[in-house]
């Protein structure tokens, strides 16, 4: 009995990287913000208020510095695309020996090397998408992948920025709301940071240690520096 053999790969690395950089920057900006403002005022409402407006421009900032980034990844690998078919057309001795220096670096014979060269010079397409991948390095990118980043990035910064903001809801005082949103805030840190390291492939204790430490370090001195302000 045949059996397939059937690889599994984690598929959706860029979504998951949106999230990591969304998350990440929710959590730890409107916390150290909040910290700060509890070092100086008492009022909550004033927290509230001035951690709604940070998470809301974040969100904004964040999801478009996302858009900018993958569009900018679009236009490059278009950029590239469009010089390629002009070398394979007025350039194609030149391409044919840059092809051929490629499979070379596999270990090919020279005879093998340019008879795979020419027959994929018949098809300009394809002879451009394996230049673009083995020589250049690029894969094309999802023609929605700008749009989709600034989404998942602007989404994921409101969720957590929200979580450090809630204990404020719930309190009297902003010292009593930072108490509480520092307990929340590094418990859904070191799980973020778990959840993280899982689905890169990292140290989970050092992942989670690491993205913990540095929200607390955030935190802590904008509530210090806030203090001597004051």
């Amino acid at each position: 009995m045949n059996h397939l053999h059937q690889e599994k790969h984690f598929e959706s690395s860029e979504k998951v990287r949106d999230f990591v950089i969304g998350m990440s920057d929710g959590l730890t900006v409107p916390f150290a913000l909040a910290a700060g403002l509890s070092g100086a005022v008492d009022q909550t409402s004033i927290v509230i208020t001035a951690g709604l407006a940070e998470i809301a421009a974040g969100s904004i900032a964040m999801g478009l510095g996302g858009y900018l980034a993958g569009r900018t990844e679009i236009e490059h690998y278009e950029s590239e695309e469009k010089r390629e078919y002009d070398e394979v057309e007025h350039k194609f001795e030149v391409e044919i020996r840059e092809t051929k220096d490629i499979f070379a670096a596999y270990g090919l014979s020279e005879q093998l090397q340019d008879t795979i060269a020419r027959e994929m010079s018949k098809d300009p397409k394809k002879w451009v998408d394996f230049m673009m991948r083995f020589e250049l390095g690029l894969e094309q990118p999802d023609k929605n992948r700008a749009l989709q980043s600034a989404i998942v990035i602007g989404i994921s910064y409101v969720i957590g920025g929200l979580i450090p903001l809630s204990a404020y809801f719930f309190t009297e005082t902003a010292q009593q709301g930072l108490m509480y949103s520092t307990v929340i805030t590094l418990i859904c840190l070191v799980v973020f940071g778990l959840i993280k390291s899982k689905l890169t492939g990292q140290p989970l204790l050092k992942g989670a240690a690491r993205v913990a430490l540095v929200g607390a370090l955030a935190a802590g001195a904008a509530f210090v520096l806030a203090k001597l302000i004051a």
